[in-house]
C-alpha cells in the first residue's frame, strides 16, 4: 500500500480565508495540533508577505519537531531569501517556490512570455537549491495551462533542483478525469519525473477539490496539499479529513493510506473552529455535527442492529462515543422507546402508541427535543394538596 504524504497548508492557504487570520500565538498553538495529528509537512506561511508571517514561521519552527516546515516564495530572490531566513530554526526545512504558467496569468498578471517564465524558473529554482536541499516547485494555475508548456517548465524545474513538483488547481476549475489526465500526461512526457515527488493542491470552487485530489492519487501523486475543515481562499481547499478518511475506508480501491492519527481529526477540527470562529456546517463529511447522526426511523432501527448498515465509518475510530441517535419527526417507535428507557422513564407497553404520538406532536411544533423535555413530557404530574 502506497503512503501518501499530507502537506497541510491550514496556516498558509487556510489562513488566507476571509475571517480566519490567526495571531502568532494561535499559529504556534495550531502547529502543535498539526504535529499531534501527524501531518508530514506544515506550510507555515509566506515569509515575504510580512515581517509578522516571517516571525510566525520562525516560532513554529522552534516549537515543532517532526514535520517538515515549508515557507512559500514567488520566483524572485527577495522572496526566496525571506523564506530561507524564516526557516533558520526548522529541524527539517523546505522552500516552496511558485510561478504562474497559464496564459491568462502570464499575460495579465506577470506580463511575461513563456520564454521569460522558463528563464525565471531555471534561475530561481537553482538559487533556492543553493540555499536548501528540499525544494518544492509549483505551477500556479496549472490546470488552465498548456500541457506541453507545463511539461517544459517542470523539466526545467527538475533540472534546476526541484525534488517535489506541485500541480495546483488554483481556481478550482478542473474535473476529476481531466486532472487525472494531466497527471498522466506529465508522468509520461517529463524526463526524470520518476525521480521527484508529485503533489496535488486543489481548490473547491466547483465542489470537486477532494475528488480531484483523489484522482491525482489514482494517477500516481504521492503528496496532497490540504487544510483542516477545507478552509482556504474563496470556497476553500481540499479538506484534509475527507481525503484521509477516503483513503482509510477505501484502501481496497486506492491501495494507499496516510500517516495521519485519525483519532486527532475531530479535536483538530474543533480547535480550528475555536481559534478562527469559522464554523463547520452540520452536514460536512467527517467533522460535521450530523456526520454520524441518525433521525430516520428505518436508519435508526438498522443501526441499532448493526452500525455498518448505515455507517461506513466506525465513529469510534474518530473518538466519537456519544449517542448517534437523534429523536426527530422521522424517528420510529424503536428509537423513541429506547430513548425513554435510556433516560430511566418507565414504559408501559400498552401505551407505546400514545408515547410516540406525544413526542411527534411536540416535534411538529418545536423541531427538536432534548433529554430534559423528554423527562417533563413523561413524568407523572404531582398533585398539590389544597
Amino acid at each position: 500500500m502506497r503512503n501518501i504524504k499530507i502537506f497541510d497548508t491550514t496556516l498558509r492557504d487556510g489562513e488566507q480565508s476571509p475571517g480566519c487570520s490567526m495571531t502568532l500565538e494561535e499559529k504556534v498553538e495550531y502547529a502543535k495540533v498539526l504535529e499531534k495529528l501527524n501531518v508530514d509537512i506544515i506550510e507555515a506561511g509566506f515569509a515575504a508577505s510580512s515581517d509578522k508571517d516571517l516571525c510566525a514561521i520562525q516560532e513554529i519552527s522552534k516549537n515543532v519537531e517532526y514535520p517538515i516546515i515549508t515557507s512559500l516564495a514567488r520566483c524572485n530572490k527577495n522572496d526566496i531569501d525571506k523564506a530561507y531566513e524564516s526557516l533558520k530554526y526548522a529541524k527539517k526545512k523546505r522552500i516552496h517556490v511558485f510561478i504562474a504558467t497559464s496564459e491568462i496569468h502570464m499575460r495579465d498578471k506577470l506580463h511575461m512570455s513563456r520564454e521569460e517564465v522558463l528563464v525565471k524558473v531555471r534561475q530561481m529554482v537553482s538559487y533556492a537549491k543553493s540555499l536548501c536541499d528540499d525544494i518544492e516547485f509549483s505551477l500556479e494555475d496549472a490546470t488552465r495551462s498548456d500541457k506541453e508548456f507545463m511539461a517544459q517548465v517542470i523539466g526545467v524545474a527538475i533540472e534546476s533542483g526541484a525534488n517535489v513538483v506541485n500541480i495546483p488547481d488554483t481556481v478550482g476549475y478542473i474535473t476529476p478525469m481531466e486532472y487525472k489526465d494531466i497527471i498522466t500526461y506529465i508522468r509520461s512526457h517529463v524526463p526524470n519525473i520518476d525521480g521527484v515527488e508529485l503533489s496535488a493542491h486543489c481548490h473547491n470552487d466547483l465542489g470537486m477539490a477532494v475528488s480531484n485530489t483523489l484522482s491525482g492519487i489514482e494517477a500516481g501523486i504521492s503528496q496532497v496539499e490540504c487544510t483542516v475543515n477545507g478552509i482556504g481562499e474563496r470556497a476553500g481547499n481540499a479538506a484534509l479529513e475527507e481525503i484521509v478518511m477516503a483513503l482509510k475506508i477505501r484502501g481496497d480501491y486506492y491501495d494507499a493510506d496516510t500517516n495521519i492519527n485519525v483519532s486527532e481529526i475531530i479535536p483538530a477540527s474543533k480547535k480550528l473552529v475555536d481559534i478562527t470562529g469559522s464554523v463547520v456546517q452540520n452536514n460536512k463529511p467527517i467533522v460535521g455535527g450530523n456526520a454520524f447522526k441518525h433521525e430516520a426511523g428505518i436508519h435508526q432501527h438498522g443501526v441499532k442492529q448493526n452500525k455498518a448498515t448505515y455507517e461506513i465509518i466506525d465513529s469510534n475510530m474518530l473518538g466519537i462515543e456519544e449517542d448517534n441517535m437523534v429523536i426527530g419527526i422521522h424517528s420510529g417507535h424503536h428509537a423513541i422507546i429506547d430513548k425513554m428507557k435510556s433516560l430511566g422513564i418507565r414504559v408501559d407497553d400498552s401505551k407505546i402508541d400514545e408515547y410516540v404520538s406525544t413526542v411527534k406532536e411536540y416535534l411538529a411544533e418545536h423541531k427538536s427535543i432534548d433529554d430534559d423535555t423528554f423527562r417533563i413530557l413523561f413524568t407523572p404530574k404531582v398533585k398539590i394538596k389544597k
